[in-house]
C-alpha cells in the first residue's frame, strides 16, 4: 500500500542555500543534500515526500520527490510547484513514453520507461508484450506504487506486472529488496524475439528485469558481421550476442560464461531455435579462458566481451580501469587478423573516455593495430536526461584489428 500523497495546500516547502540554484535554473533535475537549508522538520519528513523547492530568494523551482537520507536529496518531477503528483500525472508521463516507443519499435518489446529520461525519476519499466516488469529505485516511486499500477492497468491492461526491486540503487534510498508479482498472473512462458531468435525471459529470477534491452542495437550491429565467422562470446550469460550471430550465419559460435544455469539456458535456447549444431558451450572464467586461448593460438573472426559492471561503486574505479585494460589486451589477442572485437562496459562509475582509453592501452599492450568502427551506448528506448549525461551507463566499442 502506497503512502498517502500530501495535498498541494499542505506540501512542505524546502529552501535552497544562497547561490545553489544555478544548476536547477539551467535544467538539472537533482538537488544534493548539501545545497539545502536544513531544519529539524525537514529531517523528519518521510522518504519519498512530495515537496516544493524554492531558491534562497523565494523563487519557486518546482515540485520534487524528497528523501532526507539520500545524497540526492530531491528529484524534480515538474517545474510547476503546485503540480498534482497522482495517477493522472503518472499516466501522462507513461503515455508519452509509450508514444515514443511506438515510433521506435514495431512490437511491444522494449524499455517502456527509463527513469529521469522519461520524466519519472527512479522508475524503470521493461515491456514483454503484455507482461510489464517494474523497478522502483527511489523512495518517491515506491510511495507512488499504487498510482503506477493503476496507470499501467488503464493504459496497457497487462496480464501481469512484476516488481524487480532488487537493485543496488534501492539501498541508497533506504528501501528493502523485493521481487514479486504485483498484479495479474505471470504467464508460464515469456519470450522475446530478436533477430529471428526466440529467447526465453525469466522476469522473477533472471538478471535485472529478465533481458538486456540496452544492447539490442549493438547486437544488431555485431550480428551483421557474423556470416561465415568463427565467433567467441565471452561473458555470454544466456547467449544473446552469440545466438544472434549464429542465426545470422556464423560458422561456429563459442559461448563462454562461468554461470552454469545461464549456459544451460543458452544451450536450451540454441536447441529450440535449431542452432545447436553450430554452438559450443564452455563454462569458464573469462580472463582464464582468454589466457588459455592465447597460449593455444586460438583465433576468432569476431570476439564479443560484454561483462557485468567491473565498478559497482566509486571505490572500485581504479581496479575496474585495470580490469578493462586487461580484458581488451586478452580479447585482442584472440582476434584473427582482419577480425572484429566488440567490448562493452556497463559500469556507471567509469566514464566513456576512460573506457576508451583502457581499450586503447589494452590493444597497445597486445601489440595490435586497428580502427574503431563504432562507439555506442544503449538503444533509444533508454533515453538520457540532457543534464545527466553520466546516467548513460553503457559504453561500447566495435573495432577491426589488423
Amino acid at each position: 500500500m502506497s503512502a498517502p500523497l500530501p495535498a498541494e495546500s499542505s506540501r512542505p516547502t524546502l529552501r535552497l542555500l544562497p547561490g545553489h540554484d544555478r544548476r536547477l535554473r539551467a535544467g538539472h533535475p537533482w538537488v544534493f543534500s548539501n545545497e539545502l537549508a536544513w531544519s529539524p522538520p525537514l529531517r523528519g519528513l518521510a522518504p519519498g515526500t512530495v515537496v516544493r523547492i524554492e531558491a534562497a530568494s523565494g523563487r519557486p523551482e518546482g515540485t520534487f520527490f524528497f528523501n532526507p537520507h539520500s545524497l540526492i536529496a530531491a528529484r524534480r518531477l515538474d517545474r510547476d510547484p503546485e503540480a498534482a503528483i497522482d495517477r493522472g500525472f503518472v499516466a501522462a508521463r507513461l503515455e508519452r513514453a509509450a508514444a515514443l516507443r511506438a515510433r521506435l519499435f514495431a512490437a511491444p518489446y522494449h524499455r517502456l520507461c527509463h527513469a529521469e529520461g522519461d520524466g519519472l525519476p527512479g522508475l524503470v519499466i521493461d515491456r514483454y508484450g503484455d507482461v510489464l516488469v517494474t523497478s522502483h529505485n527511489t523512495a518517491g516511486m515506491a510511495a507512488l506504487e499504487a498510482e503506477i499500477l493503476a496507470a499501467l492497468a488503464g493504459l496497457f491492461a497487462p496480464a501481469a506486472v512484476v516488481a524487480r526491486d532488487d537493485s543496488h540503487a534501492r539501498a541508497l534510498e533506504g528501501l528493502p529488496e523485493r521481487v514479486a508479482v504485483l498484479a495479474g498472473t505471470l504467464p508460464e512462458r515469456v519470450v522475446v524475439e530478436e533477430g529471428g531468435v526466440a529467447f526465453p525471459v525469466d522476469p522473477l529470477g533472471g538478471q535485472k528485469t529478465g533481458w538486456f534491452y540496452d544492447q539490442r542495437f549493438n547486437r544488431d550491429r555485431v550480428a551483421a558481421l557474423a556470416a561465415g565467422a568463427r565467433v567467441l562470446d565471452v561473458y555470454c550469460h544466456t547467449g544473446a550476442f552469440g545466438l544472434r550471430c549464429a542465426a545470422a550465419g556464423a560458422a561456429h559460435v563459442t559461448l563462454a560464461d562461468r554461470s552454469g544455469p545461464a549456459l544451460a539456458l543458452a544451450a536450451e535456447t540454441a536447441r529450440a531455435n535449431g542452432l545447436a549444431g553450430r554452438i559450443e558451450i564452455r563454462r569458464a572464467e573469462a580472463f582464464g579462458l582468454l589466457e588459455r586461448l592465447a597460449g593455444e593460438g586460438g583465433r576468432f573472426d569476431l570476439v564479443v566481451c560484454d561483462p557485468p559492471a567491473f565498478a559497482k561503486s566509486r571505490k572500485d574505479h581504479g581496479p575496474a580501469l585495470k580490469g578493462y585494460e586487461k580484458l581488451a589486451r586478452l580479447a585482442a589477442a584472440a582476434v584473427a587478423p582482419g577480425g572484429f572485437l566488440f567490448l562493452a562496459s556497463c559500469s556507471h562509475h567509469v566514464a566513456a573516455a576512460e573506457f576508451a582509453a583502457c581499450v586503447a592501452r589494452g590493444l597497445a599492450r597486445a601489440g595490435r593495430e586497428g580502427r574503431i568502427l563504432r562507439l555506442s551506448g544503449a538503444g533509444p528506448d533508454h533515453p538520457v536526461h540532457p543534464h545527466l549525461p553520466e546516467s548513460a551507463y553503457l559504453k561500447a566499442v566495435l573495432l577491426q584489428l589488423d
